[in-house]
C-alpha cells in the first residue's frame, strides 16, 4: 500500500503553534524544576552546617538565606502580627510574626513563630502565649514570609493587625524598630516552648517542594507538542491517501 502525504497550510500552522507552545511551556516548567533542585541542593548543604548564632549587626539576607541560626533575646510582646490566608493541612489560619529584640543590642529580627488556626468568627484573634524574659530561639533564615494576593490596600501595620503580607522594611517603618532585613522561621525549641506556645504549629513547607511536579508538567507539555506534530503528520497521510484513492477510483 502506497501512502501519499497531503500538505495543508492551516493545519500545519495550527500544529506548529501548539508544538511551539508546548515546547516553550515545557522548557519553563523544566527551568522551574532546575531552579528548585538548585535550591534543594543549597538547603541540603546549609542543613549540614552547624547553627550560627545570629548577632546584632545588620546583615543582608542573601549570605544567610536558609542558614540554621540561634538568636538570644526577648520577644516584643506588644507587636504581634498575623499573616492571613495561610492554610495548614486544609485548615484556614494565620502565621504569627513578632519582633524579637536581640540580646545586648537595639537590633530586632522578625520571627515567624508558628501557625494558629483561624477562629469561626473572622477577625477574632486566636489565643497564644509569649515566653517572657530572655529566651533562645532556633530557626531558619528566610528572606520572605511568603506572598499571597493582596486584596485591596490591606490593613496598616499595627499591633494585632491581620495582614496579607509583611516585609521587614515596612515593619521597621511601622514599628520604629531597627530590624534585620529577613525573617527567622522558628523551628525550636520544642520543649518547653511547645508548652508556652500553646497551639502554635511549625510544620513549615519546604521552599524547594514540587520538583517532581514541575518535571511532570514539563513532560505533559512536551507530550502535547509531540502529539500536535504526530496528529498533523497522520492526518496529512490519511488525507493524501484518500485523495489518491479517489483519483484512481480504487
Amino acid at each position: 500500500m502506497r501512502f501519499t502525504f497531503h500538505f495543508r497550510l492551516i493545519p500545519f500552522i495550527a500544529a506548529l503553534l501548539v508544538a511551539l507552545l508546548g515546547v516553550a511551556l515545557g522548557n519553563w516548567q523544566q527551568g522551574r524544576a532546575t531552579q528548585k533542585q538548585a535550591l534543594q541542593d543549597t538547603l541540603d548543604a546549609r542543613a549540614a552546617e552547624p547553627p550560627m548564632a545570629l548577632g546584632a549587626a545588620i546583615t543582608p539576607s542573601a549570605p544567610l538565606a536558609y542558614r540554621r541560626v540561634t538568636v538570644t533575646g526577648e520577644f516584643v510582646a506588644g507587636w504581634p502580627l498575623f499573616l492571613a490566608n495561610r492554610p495548614m493541612a486544609g485548615r484556614p489560619g494565620y502565621v504569627l510574626v513578632m519582633p524579637f529584640k536581640i540580646a545586648g543590642s537595639d537590633t530586632h529580627v522578625l520571627v515567624m513563630r508558628g501557625w494558629l488556626p483561624r477562629q469561626a468568627e473572622y477577625g477574632k484573634l486566636p489565643a497564644f502565649a509569649t515566653p517572657a524574659g530572655t529566651v533562645t530561639v532556633e530557626g531558619i533564615v528566610t528572606a520572605s514570609a511568603g506572598q499571597v494576593m493582596d486584596l485591596g490596600d490591606g490593613a496598616p501595620l499595627a499591633p494585632n493587625a491581620i495582614v496579607q503580607n509583611i516585609d521587614p522594611a515596612g515593619a521597621a517603618r511601622a514599628t520604629g524598630l531597627a530590624l534585620q532585613p529577613f525573617f527567622v522561621q522558628q523551628t525550636g525549641p520544642a520543649q518547653p516552648g511547645a508548652q508556652s506556645d500553646g497551639m502554635l504549629l511549625r510544620d513549615w513547607p519546604p521552599p524547594a517542594a514540587g520538583i517532581d511536579k514541575h518535571r511532570g508538567y514539563a513532560f505533559q507539555w512536551y507530550a502535547l507538542a509531540a502529539m500536535a506534530v504526530l496528529f498533523f503528520v497522520i492526518t496529512g497521510f490519511r488525507s493524501g491517501t484518500r485523495k489518491r484513492n479517489a483519483g484512481t477510483g480504487s
